[in-house]
């Protein structure tokens, strides 16, 4: 539980401090000791697309901690966040089979996904969607719906992103989940083929979402 386990560890086997400091894996403390960036974290590594780690997202473990609950690796030489999506090196061969991809916010949404058998999903980790992350759906799939907890103010704040994937030329559908649930939430209440059954009969067009939306 030491705070520079990691800077020590890396230290001892022959990594530079200049590189710990310029991933971000750790910081410098005021008095110049090296401290690790995400101790007592459970950490989510991001992939490129070919697969490579190159930055991590690291989730406090207990609600008391005081903090940031998410702490992520900052920009650096070989990590730039509007370039990656969490997720899509793992979900690239399913968005192919599927000819689809759905789009969620966090990285635990992602894995209750894959438990729930629902591979072809992949997550902006909290920031907001950029053209060059659209751009990489793209290559693999047309069509993406994007999944919402079922509150209005989601939906509001997410329509700017919306607006780029149909300037991208991309097919559009929404999915909103009942009672405020996110997809990890609502993965614990139901089995695969529940989870899979709602997401197949609740995907909405967004241009007939929004055109309901102005009717009524």
């Amino acid at each position: 539980s030491q705070r520079d386990a990691c800077a020590r560890e890396a230290k001892a086997k022959g990594y530079k401090e200049e590189f710990l400091l310029s991933t971000g894996l750790c910081y410098k403390r005021d008095n110049g000791q090296l401290q690790d960036r995400f101790f007592g974290r459970v950490i989510f590594p991001v992939h490129t697309l070919s697969g490579k780690v190159v930055a991590f997202g690291g989730r406090v473990l207990d609600a008391a901690t005081k903090g940031v609950k998410y702490q992520n690796s900052p920009e650096s030489a070989i990590y730039s966040k509007k370039k990656e999506l969490y997720g899509l090196f793992l979900a690239k061969q399913a968005i192919v089979k599927h000819d689809l991809c759905f789009l969620v916010e966090g990285y635990t949404d992602v894995i209750s996904m894959h438990q729930m058998g629902v591979e072809n999903v992949v997550s902006s980790s909290g920031t907001a969607l950029t053209t060059e992350q659209i751009r990489m759906i793209h290559r693999f799939t047309e069509n993406i719906t994007v999944l919402y907890d079922g509150d209005a103010a989601g939906i509001k704040a997410s329509e700017r992103g919306i607006d780029m994937l149909l300037a991208e030329g991309m097919n559009v559908k929404l999915l909103l989940l009942p009672d405020g649930d996110d997809p990890d939430s609502f993965a614990r209440k139901h089995n695969a083929t529940e989870y899979q059954a709602y997401l197949n009969e609740h995907q909405v067009d967004f241009i007939k979402y929004k055109t309901d939306l102005l009717l009524h």
